[in-house]
């Protein structure tokens, strides 16, 4: 039941279902707990809700980590159980209730209440019950080569117009544009909004260099853009083909083996 479920499996997917509803609570929990005005008013509430939760994520966890044997990967009783644990899903369980206990295992040590906020991982543990958001992950790591070279584009960009602003505004405004570094977040603002207002070039040559900015900021964040959509139009196409028991290459229908004369 606590595997990913099965088309057939009804279990599965009720279980999967209350999963998912209780991670997008827990989510909206965290978010509305934020609220000092809520957060005072249903401060009990919100520690008993994290109480179920946590014991719920708790539960599931040590079912997974227990029935993992089930998978050839992880056939062996102890090194299985261990490779399954160090497996990226497994740590995001592990951080989703982790910082519940924290705070009880660490005494006198306040700051180690910050690591609640790892709360919100368990928002990343719905990846694994959602078919459909696997999609992301096929499309991103198809489109690692030319996501990578847009992004090194950008940071090229960055890098010149942080220069070129440099060293015609220091003069006029050393205080807002004291070195490259705090100019770079004066260009990474207007390559991807239009720049915020305390912070501005004056002199002639750096109005144009920010205008130009501005423009290969709008084409720049484009082609990131472009290259995703590209990305997801080509993953649905192949399981259109898929669904339709078509060659992804050539188009031609797959007969199956019952079905060739």
């Amino acid at each position: 039941i606590v595997q990913a479920a099965a088309p057939d499996d009804k279990k599965s997917k009720l279980f999967d279902i209350f999963i998912l509803t209780l991670i997008f609570l827990n989510v909206l929990a965290v978010v509305l707990s934020t609220v000092n005005a809520l957060a005072r008013k249903f401060h009990a509430y919100f520690f008993y809700f994290e109480v179920f939760s946590v014991a719920v994520f708790t539960l599931e966890y040590l079912a997974r980590i227990w029935s993992c044997v089930a998978d050839p990967r992880y056939r062996h009783p102890l090194w299985g159980r261990i490779r399954f644990a160090r497996s990226f899903l497994a740590m995001v369980d592990l951080l989703a209730i982790l910082p519940f206990y924290l705070p009880y295992v660490v005494v006198d040590l306040r700051f180690v209440r910050i690591f609640r906020l790892l709360r919100i991982f368990v928002l990343a543990k719905a990846a694994k019950y959602v078919s459909s958001l696997r999609l992301f992950a096929n499309v991103f790591k198809s489109k690692r080569q030319e996501l990578a070279l847009a992004s090194f584009i950008m940071l090229l960009v960055l890098i010149f117009t942080s220069s070129l602003i440099f060293m015609f505004e220091t003069s006029v405004q050393p205080e807002k544009f004291p070195d490259i570094p705090s100019t770079m977040w004066w260009a990474i603002a207007t390559l991807t909004t239009v720049g915020y207002g305390d912070v501005y070039p004056i002199t002639p040559v750096g109005k144009l260099l920010g205008s130009i900015s501005a423009i290969l900021g709008i084409g720049l964040f484009a082609l990131p853009a472009g290259i995703l959509c590209s990305g997801f139009l080509e993953e649905l196409q192949q399981l259109r083909l898929r669904k339709e028991k078509r060659c992804p290459y050539c188009g031609n229908s797959i007969q199956s083996e019952e079905s060739k004369p």
